[in-house]
C-alpha cells in the first residue's frame, strides 16, 4: 500500500517540512536496516543509539521521506523532511494515518497495571467471542486476530506494527480488540496515535523499575494511559488498589470502579475458593468460575465490568465467563499419578508471587507442603530479587532458588543477589541450583503426595534465555517429565 506524504501528516504538530508532499510513501521504518525504496524513515532518538545518524544511509537505500527531531544540514533532492518535536509521538499519528486509523474502526479496550494485563485481555479475548463477536488480541502471549494466532515478542508492539494488526483485524471484519498497555508502551509513546473505547486498571507494585528508575515514575506512566483517553472512552479503575483514584485524576474518560471490598460500580464478594475454581457474588448473582484465587477474582470483575460499560448483557456475560479457562501459564496445574498439585505460574514480581503463594495456602488442607521453585531474569530490575526470595521463603515450607532468564547476567550473580533476601532462619529450608531442569526434578523429589509445587517467573514461556541466545524450556513440559 501507499499514501501521500500531506494524507499521513493530518494531526501531526509540525515544526516544518521541507520538499513535496504530494510524492507517496510505501511504508514506515524506524530501523533503518529495514528502509526499502519509498519508505519514511522515522530518526528516533534512543537510549543507546540516535537515529539521526543514520540518515544518510537511509536516503541512499531509497527513503523518500525522513521524519525526525533535527533537520540535517544537508538536504537530498526530492526527500520530504518533516521536523517534529517527538519522532516517537509523531510517528504514532503517521502510522494510524498511513493504515487509515483503525482504531477508530472498531472498539480498542487497554488494560494497564502490573500484574494481571495479560489475563484480563485473554478473559475480554476470549469471552467476546463466545458472545459472538469477532475479536483481536494483543497480548504479551500472543497477538491474535479471531483464530489466527501472531507469536508476539513485547508486551505492546511498537505504534507501526499495532496499526498494522489493527489495520488486518478491521479488513477481517472484528468488531472489538483487547490490548495489553505496558507502562513501556506509554513512555515510549507506542499508543501514541490510537482511538481507544475504554481502559481498564488492575493494580500497581513494584516493578521495572530498571527501566522507570523511580516508583513515582512508573506511576506516571501508568497514569499516562488515562490521561490520553477521550471524553466518549470508559476508565474502569480497581478502587481497591490504593492508587486506583490517581489513575483516573486527570482522564476525560467516564470513571468507573470495581471493587471487592467497597462500594463500586461493579461490586464481587468472594464466597468460596478451591484449587478448582471459585465462586463469586458478581451484582447480586452468585457465579461459579473455572479460575483461582483472590487475584483471578479482581480479573472476573474487571472483566465483567468492562463487558457491560460495551453494551452486554449481565446474565450472558456472566454465564460465558463462568465457562471461561485461565490463560496459559497463570496458574496452570500439572498433577502427577501420586497427586502432587504442579502450578505453572508467571508471577515474575514480589506481588505477583506473594498473591500466587497466598492463594495456594489459602487452598491447601492438612499437611499438603508448599515447594517453591523461583528466579529472577537477569538486564531487570535487580532489586526485587531478594524482595522475591524473601517471599517465596516465608510463604513456603521449601524453596529452591534458580535461574530464570538470565540473558545477558552471569546466572551466580542473580542467585547471589536473591540470597540475601534469605532471612538465617530459613536457610535450612533454602536450596540453590542454577539449572532450572535440576532444580524443578529436585522439587518433585522432595514432594509427597498432595503436596503442592509451585513453579514461578516464567509460566507461558517456552525458551530459557542465555547470553542472547533463546533455549527451548517449558516449565509445564518440565514438570511433566520430572513427575514421569
Amino acid at each position: 500500500m501507499s499514501k501521500i506524504v500531506q494524507d499521513i501528516l493530518a494531526g501531526v504538530a509540525t515544526l516544518s517540512v521541507q520538499g513535496d508532499v504530494t510524492i507517496a510513501i510505501t511504508g514506515i521504518e524506524f530501523d533503518s536496516r529495514k528502509v526499502t525504496s519509498g519508505s519514511l524513515f522515522v530518526a528516533q532518538k534512543g537510549t543507546q543509539v540516535d537515529g539521526h545518524q543514520f540518515i544518510p544511509k537511509v536516503i541512499e537505500m531509497g527513503a523518500a521521506a525522513v521524519l525526525c527531531q533535527d533537520i540535517p544540514t544537508e538536504l537530498a533532492d526530492g526527500v520530504v523532511y518533516i521536523q517534529v518535536e517527538d519522532s516517537a509521538r509523531a510517528m504514532g499519528q503517521i502510522a494510524s494515518n498511513f493504515y487509515d486509523n483503525p482504531s477508530s474502526k472498531l472498539k480498542l479496550v487497554g488494560v494497564t497495571g502490573t500484574n494481571g494485563k495479560t489475563s484480563s485481555v485473554t478473559l475480554l479475548f476470549k469471552l467476546f467471542r463466545q458472545l459472538g463477536h469477532r475479536v483481536g488480541l494483543l497480548s504479551t502471549v500472543q497477538n491474535q486476530i479471531d483464530n489466527d494466532i501472531i507469536p508476539s515478542t513485547h508486551t505492546t508492539p511498537d505504534s507501526v506494527k499495532i496499526n498494522e494488526l489493527l489495520a488486518e483485524m478491521v479488513r477481517r471484519g472484528c468488531s472489538y480488540c483487547f490490548m495489553e498497555v505496558s507502562s513501556h508502551a506509554v513512555a515510549q509513546e507506542r499508543i501514541a496515535g490510537l482511538t481507544f473505547a475504554g481502559g481498564i486498571f488492575t493494580n500497581i507494585t513494584h516493578d521495572h523499575l530498571d527501566f522507570h528508575k523511580t516508583f513515582d515514575n512508573y506511576i506516571k506512566a501508568k497514569k499516562g494511559f488515562f490521561d490520553q483517553l477521550p471524553k466518549t472512552a470508559f476508565a474502569l479503575v480497581n478502587i481497591d488498589d490504593r492508587r486506583g483514584g490517581v489513575m483516573v485524576q486527570n482522564t476525560a474518560a467516564r470513571k468507573e470502579t470495581y471493587s471487592l471490598q467497597t462500594v463500586a460500580t461493579f461490586k464481587g464478594k468472594l464466597i468460596a475458593d478451591s484449587l478448582f475454581g471459585l465462586q463469586m457474588d458478581v451484582d447480586g448473582q452468585e457465579v461459579w468460575f473455572k479460575l483461582i484465587g483472590k487475584f483471578n477474582a479482581y480479573n472476573l470483575l474487571g472483566v465483567y465490568g468492562a463487558a457491560i460499560l460495551l453494551g452486554e448483557d449481565t446474565e450472558q456475560v456472566l454465564t460465558a465467563l463462568s465457562a471461561v479457562t485461565p490463560p496459559p501459564g497463570r496458574f496452570e496445574q500439572v498433577v502427577s499419578a501420586t497427586e502432587v498439585v504442579g502450578i505453572v505460574d508467571y508471577a515474575h514480581t514480589p506481588d505477583a508471587l506473594q498473591n500466587v503463594l497466598e492463594t495456594i495456602n489459602e487452598l491447601r488442607e492438612g499437611d499438603q507442603q508448599v515447594i517453591t521453585v523461583v528466579g529472577c531474569g537477569g538486564n531487570r530490575d535487580a532489586t526485587k530479587r531478594p524482595e522475591m526470595a524473601r517471599i517465596a521463603c516465608e510463604l513456603s515450607n521449601k524453596v529452591i532458588l534458580t535461574s530464570d532468564n538470565p540473558r545477558n547476567e552471569d546466572p551466580f550473580a542473580i542467585l547471589e543477589q536473591m540470597q540475601a533476601g534469605v532471612s538465617p532462619v530459613d536457610f535450612k529450608k533454602t536450596k540453590t541450583i542454577e539449572d532450572r531442569r535440576e532444580a524443578i526434578r529436585y522439587a518433585v523429589s522432595l514432594a509427597q503426595p498432595h503436596d503442592i509445587i509451585l513453579v514461578a517467573g516464567k509460566g507461558h514461556e517456552t525458551y530459557q534465555e542465555i547470553k542472547g541466545i533463546k533455549h527451548h524450556f517449558d516449565d509445564r513440559e518440565e514438570l511433566r517429565a520430572a513427575f514421569e
